[in-house]
């Protein structure tokens, strides 16, 4: 007989981000992917194709949204001394974790961006005839990630 577990299959709203020791709840997480480049090489003589041959291994970057928070939280101060200090101070990088969690609460598979630091902080427009949420968006850039 299977185990509950594996009669279900991940749902994408059920996750969590972890920074710093911090568990924070964002609406949308994007850029999980990561490609192999191809560089195509011609050769004397062989007109019929070229030569595809793998590159370096690239990704895209991690961006994190959700409803604006008044309040301040670890990652918020990171993301603001990171964008306000420009390079006049070195970047500090951190891990982040993404988890995706099952009905329980629990993690099915996570994933750890290494050396992630801010790159872009932005609001959604604000306009005097809407009624939508605020949405803040941070964007970040990393080293590499993993499948744990």
């Amino acid at each position: 007989m299977e185990s509950d577990e594996r009669k279900y299959y991940p749902v994408n709203f059920h996750f969590e981000l972890n920074y710093n020791g911090e568990k924070i709840a964002f609406q949308e997480v994007s850029g999980i992917s990561k490609e192999i480049k191809v560089e195509e090489f011609g050769s004397g003589g062989e007109n019929r194709f070229k030569y595809r041959l793998p590159s370096m291994s690239s990704s895209q970057n991690l961006i994190l949204k959700r409803a604006i928070i008044p309040g301040g939280s670890k990652l918020n101060t990171w993301v603001s001394r990171t964008l306000n200090k420009g390079l006049s101070k070195p970047i500090v990088t951190a891990p982040i974790l993404v988890s995706l969690l099952n009905k329980k609460g629990k993690s099915q598979m996570s994933w750890t961006f290494y050396s992630a630091y801010p790159i872009k902080y932005s609001v959604s427009d604000l306009k005097s005839d809407g009624n939508e949420v605020v949405i803040e968006s941070i964007e970040l850039a990393y080293t590499y990630f993993e499948k744990v």
